[in-house]
């Protein structure tokens, strides 16, 4: 095992991805020292991974940027721990690494919500960003039928990325209505940018049939996916795949900012004009504070990168650009409302928990998150609740309990030895969300 370091930085910034990149460089041209954390090998985040940074002129801007300031990049380490304030703790692959600073900003993004149905653990049962992340790495789609269902923009993107690869792009399944469509529509042609982005990916999606009102019913298939029965309208239709990319809109990231006292409000981080947290030092951007795409971000995150280091003049610039995206946000949230009628998907067997395999019935005799993990051990398992914890949200309308460390599933070693000592061998632990 390596050995960890110890590094100190003005401004500190958890996040690879848009927000997390426009707030490193930013921060860094101000003339300080500047770190940027992420558990992937490269700066990106999900959505400018696999290369599409190279062919994405915002993403190559915002690269340069990050170079040209000379800001330290961590790549490949995942912050599990505040041992006290100011510093993190972060895992590499053989190491920890102790990670001091004076401001902090949280740029962790968001994961898709999925909702449990019978079948859905059936392999080639994928969520939407899961399945296209798997192609950018290397996954063989060409002439796969894929079937591609939940609610959100993000599903089209996937979709028309899915498509162009090659796949068959089967059916679209939207949960939200046409009307509550239309009124995104609206808000959409306030902002020429993403109506050029509907009108590119309706291009790309020529011919594929798209139904509003739908979602997956069940899967089926013997030892991998063979078929989805998708409720379409008022009738069931059966469509034979390869693939169902499903996901559910998207959920911040809000561990960290839980563990480190920030406010959460309505599941997301509290701030304030500045992009600052409840807690002291700490500022956050990006999906953590309201799903909003890329462009809300990219301004989140310059605000909070000038903020952290007193540059409030210029961050106050980008005021207005940033209140008229939010209010695209706040549509976007509206339209994705999840519909009561998916409560009714999982059957008394359908596995809710897939790490601790706790099925749906085995959880509605609870009344809450605590007692459902103490008795089922619900939420215990290596994805620490982030796959089941929103499902059964939704479901049961749970509450979140706090958040302890550590927040990912790491090595025994990385709680026992302090950064720069000698590491026994892998054995991972999780905390108790």
């Amino acid at each position: 095992m390596g050995s960890g370091s110890r590094q100190r930085f003005d401004v500190l910034v958890i996040g690879g991805g848009p927000a997390g990149l426009s707030a490193a460089a930013r921060a860094a041209e101000c003339g300080v020292r500047v770190g940027i954390v992420d558990d992937n090998f490269n700066l990106g985040g999900q959505i400018w991974r696999g290369g599409s940074a190279e062919k994405n002129p915002e993403a190559t801007h915002w690269a340069e940027r990050v170079r040209a300031a000379n800001v330290t990049s961590l790549c490949g380490m995942r912050v599990f721990d505040q041992p006290e304030a100011g510093v993190l703790l972060a895992e590499g692959m053989d190491d920890v690494h102790d990670l001091h600073y004076d401001k902090l900003v949280l740029a962790t993004g968001a994961r898709e919500r999925f909702l449990p149905f019978p079948g859905w653990t059936l392999p080639n049962v994928i969520g939407a960003a899961g399945l296209q992340a798997m192609v950018k790495c290397g996954l063989p789609i060409r002439g796969k039928r894929v079937v591609v269902a939940g609610t959100g923009p993000l599903l089209l993107a996937v979709a028309a990325y899915l498509r162009k690869c090659g796949a068959e792009i089967r059916l679209i399944c939207e949960q939200a209505s046409w009307v509550a469509l239309m009124r995104l529509g609206a808000e959409l042609l306030r902002q020429p940018g993403k109506v050029v982005q509907g009108v590119q990916l309706k291009k790309e999606l020529a011919g594929v049939p798209f139904a509003t009102g739908s979602w997956p019913l069940a899967a089926q298939g013997e030892d991998v996916l063979e078929s989805v029965s998708i409720s379409r309208g008022r009738k069931t239709e059966t469509i034979a795949c390869d693939y169902l990319a499903c996901g559910f809109h998207l959920v911040p990231n809000t561990e960290l900012a839980s563990l480190l006292g920030c406010e959460i409000q309505g599941g997301y981080v509290r701030v304030d004009d500045f992009q600052r947290t409840s807690a002291r030092g700490v500022f956050c951007a990006g999906e953590p504070t309201g799903i909003g795409g890329v462009e809300l971000s990219l301004v989140e995150g310059q605000i909070a990168g000038l903020a952290a280091w007193e540059r409030t003049v210029q961050a106050r610039e980008l005021f207005r650009e940033r209140k008229k995206l939010r209010q695209f946000a706040q549509a976007l949230e509206h339209a994705c409302r999840l519909r009561p009628e998916l409560k009714d998907l999982p059957s008394s067997e359908t596995v809710v928990c897939r790490c601790e395999d706790v099925s749906y019935a085995r959880l509605r005799r609870y009344a809450s998150w605590r007692a459902a993990k103490l008795q089922t051990r619900c939420g215990m398992g290596p994805c620490q609740g982030r796959v089941c914890g929103p499902a059964a949200q939704f479901l049961f309308k749970w509450n979140p309990d706090s958040v302890r460390p550590p927040i990912l599933p790491v090595r025994v070693a990385s709680l026992a030895a302090p950064a720069g000592s000698p590491e026994p061998e892998h054995q991972e632990v999780t905390g108790g969300h």
